[in-house]
């Protein structure tokens, strides 16, 4: 069975079709409003001086909430089956499911 969908957009000042979605953005959030072609106009007249004396922002670097990625070193775990595997060889009281205690861990890393 076929199906066709069909979006019409609105325009969310004056209700009429809208040609477009603009984005834009203002004091550190995001916007997108739906606009029929002289509402687009209108608007990117009305922001042009603010745009021509404003500069272009890294979008990533720049914004607190996407700065770049920090990376910490972290270590990394054995693999749990084989300090079980350990543990039970040495008579440790381990689960057999489930969460190993940490100083099972910690007795594993000391012996190896």
């Amino acid at each position: 069975m076929a199906q066709r969908v069909v979006v019409t957009l609105f325009d969310d000042i004056d209700g009429s079709e809208a040609a477009e979605t603009v984005a834009f953005g203002l004091d550190g959030k995001s916007y997108e409003i739906d606009l029929n072609q002289a509402n687009a106009k209108q608007l990117r007249k009305a922001l042009a001086p603010y745009l021509q004396a404003g500069r272009k922002r890294n979008s990533r670097a720049n914004r607190p909430d996407k700065a770049a990625k920090v990376f910490k070193h972290t270590a990394v775990n054995p693999d749990p089956a084989a300090v079980r595997a350990w543990a039970r060889s040495n008579q440790l009281d381990v689960p057999p499911r489930g969460r190993i205690p940490k100083r099972i861990y910690e007795e594993f890393a000391k012996a190896n």
